[in-house]
């Protein structure tokens, strides 16, 4: 027992909040992305022209806890993007005759949101061992265009693809304050993919590589590498520059991976053959499990405290999906918003 005359609870309590404060770190940021471009019917008739809009939200936390060798890192990144633009249609009246419509259409461009996180223990000042989970899916309905957006042509939703990517192995953080780049090797890493959707999966001919249509999900074993670095630059952090590179390999499934067919053409020849014979699983040829690899970069440009530009690149391959490397590339211009309970923690 503490005796009443001796304790003090405003102390007690401030002292608590130091203690908190000095082991969790929160930073979260938003903003809102857009453009307009509108013209009228004179305008349009002789020059030519498209009125427009542009719309995209994003969201980002990140909270870090620390006690002594121990460290929690999770962090949440969302964005959903919206545009709208006229386009022709066919219609009919109420006698059944065709005519040609223009109307403007929503239709989704960003739609992704990510959960990551990181429990780890220190080793030394450099140098740690821990796990990362990482989990990825959109948010609504995606379609496969402005003009075909009802039930059969949905290619994607909520867990419709969604994948989970957990990895164990140790963490290497450069202690230079100039190059803060974090690199994690996990040699056991395992990498999810779900399809829950029924009529995405079988009917609409998404599977996103599960090959099987009667399951939702396809489990890989193997070993993954993810670097990031995210540096800010100029007296008031009028730069910032964000990239991720992970990528995985399932060597440990490509090892007992079935009827497998190295060479690109066999495979052609002998899914072909598959077909015509039935499509019998047990005897379905597979092309060998080819690593994945997923780069984002991020380009901040920070005008004023609530006006910044943004340069976003991705690119992505996975074989499972598509035999093309897939790219992107999005150059927005919006207000947005930056929140640290106390300045970022050194590396």
């Amino acid at each position: 027992s503490v005796d009443v005359d001796y304790f003090s609870l405003a102390r007690y309590k401030a002292e608590r909040a130091a203690i908190r404060k000095e082991r969790n770190y929160l930073e979260f940021s938003g903003g809102i992305q857009g453009s307009l471009t509108s013209y009228n019917d004179p305008w349009i008739s002789v020059s030519g022209g498209d009125n427009s809009i542009a719309l995209t939200a994003v969201f980002g936390l990140r909270h870090l806890f620390t006690k002594n060798l121990f460290t929690l890192e999770t962090k949440f990144n969302a964005k959903l993007g919206y545009n709208r633009m006229k386009v022709e249609t066919t219609q009919k009246d109420d006698e059944g005759n065709e005519y040609t419509d223009s109307e403007g259409i929503w239709f989704k461009n960003q739609d992704e949101f990510v959960i990551s996180v990181a429990p780890s223990f220190k080793m030394s000042d450099n140098w740690s061992y821990g796990s990362i989970l990482n989990f990825r899916s959109q948010f609504v309905n995606g379609y496969k265009s402005r003009t075909e957006q009802k039930e059969e042509h949905l290619k994607s939703k909520f867990m419709t693809p969604g994948y989970l990517d957990i990895s164990l192995g140790i963490t290497y953080k450069s202690p230079k304050a100039k190059f803060p780049i974090v690199v994690n090797i996990s040699p056991i890493a395992l990498n999810a993919t779900f399809a829950e959707n029924e009529l995405i999966r079988k009917t609409n001919g998404f599977n996103y590589g599960i090959e099987d249509p009667d399951k939702t999900s396809k489990y890989e074993g193997g070993s993954s590498i993810q670097i990031d670095f995210d540096r800010k630059f100029g007296n008031r952090d009028v730069l910032r520059y964000r990239t991720t590179f992970f990528s995985f390999y399932g060597w440990i499934s490509n090892l007992g991976q079935k009827n497998k067919i190295a060479k690109f053409s066999d495979y052609i020849a002998a899914y072909d053959k598959w077909e015509a014979d039935g499509k019998d699983q047990e005897t379905k040829p597979t092309l060998p499990i080819h690593p994945t690899v997923r780069w984002e970069n991020t380009l901040d440009i920070k005008a004023t405290k609530y006006l910044t530009t943004s340069i976003y690149f991705q690119l992505y391959y996975n074989r499972a999906q598509s035999y093309a490397v897939q790219t992107q590339a999005i150059l927005s211009v919006g207000l947005s918003y930056t929140f640290q309970n106390k300045p970022k923690p050194k590396k």
